[in-house]
């Protein structure tokens, strides 16, 4: 039995074209996560690996979709071995059932943590350059000074923290985040 194994990291991802692949492929049952890689109680795959047996074939589309880390799919596509389950990924043409596919199947899997590394060697780098220039990632303040002065002496009228937070336009936990009750004067 053949068995499709498809993943996105987020729900308003699709998995349209994995799926279009994996029937193509010839898999019986196709089992699906919205969520990383990275991580390693993914529902769809422990579901996926669940229904494996001897002689069956596991199908993903492509070698990313499976695992982030090169240990991670090493070690997972061994032990599909020791239960004498085959391992396929179509776009990178691998399949374990060869001597050859077991080979690429490593070296496929070194360049994609190598990738991956990369990537996350320019993103690092990029930000310091970033905060060298001046700028900060992430959400804007929702509590500007002018915000938290502002909070301050409504709450020092005696304004409940409910309709000072209401009138500033922010939640009582911001509120509460940014003036402390042991810092409120």
């Amino acid at each position: 039995m053949r068995i499709g194994y498809a993943r996105v990291s987020t729900q308003d991802q699709h998995l349209d074209l994995q799926e279009d692949a994996l029937a193509k492929a010839g898999c019986e049952k196709v089992f699906q996560d919205f969520m990383s890689g990275a991580r390693a109680d993914r529902p769809g795959l422990i579901d996926a690996l669940s229904h494996l047996r001897e002689g069956d074939v596991l199908v993903v589309w492509k070698l990313d979709r499976l695992g982030r880390s090169v240990k991670g799919l090493v070690d997972l596509v061994e032990e599909l071995a020791n239960r004498k389950v085959h391992f396929q990924s179509i776009t990178d043409q691998i399949d374990t059932s060869t001597v050859a596919g077991r080979f690429f199947f490593n070296v496929m899997a070194s360049m994609a943590q190598m990738e991956r590394e990369l990537i996350g060697e320019r993103t690092k780098a990029g930000l310091e350059v970033a905060r060298k220039l001046g700028r900060v990632g992430g959400r804007k303040r929702k509590m500007s000074d002018g915000k938290i002065e502002s909070a301050k002496k409504l709450l020092a009228t005696g304004m409940p923290p409910k309709d000072v937070s209401k009138n500033l336009g922010i939640s009582v936990p911001t509120l509460y985040r940014w003036l402390p009750a042991s810092r409120r004067v």
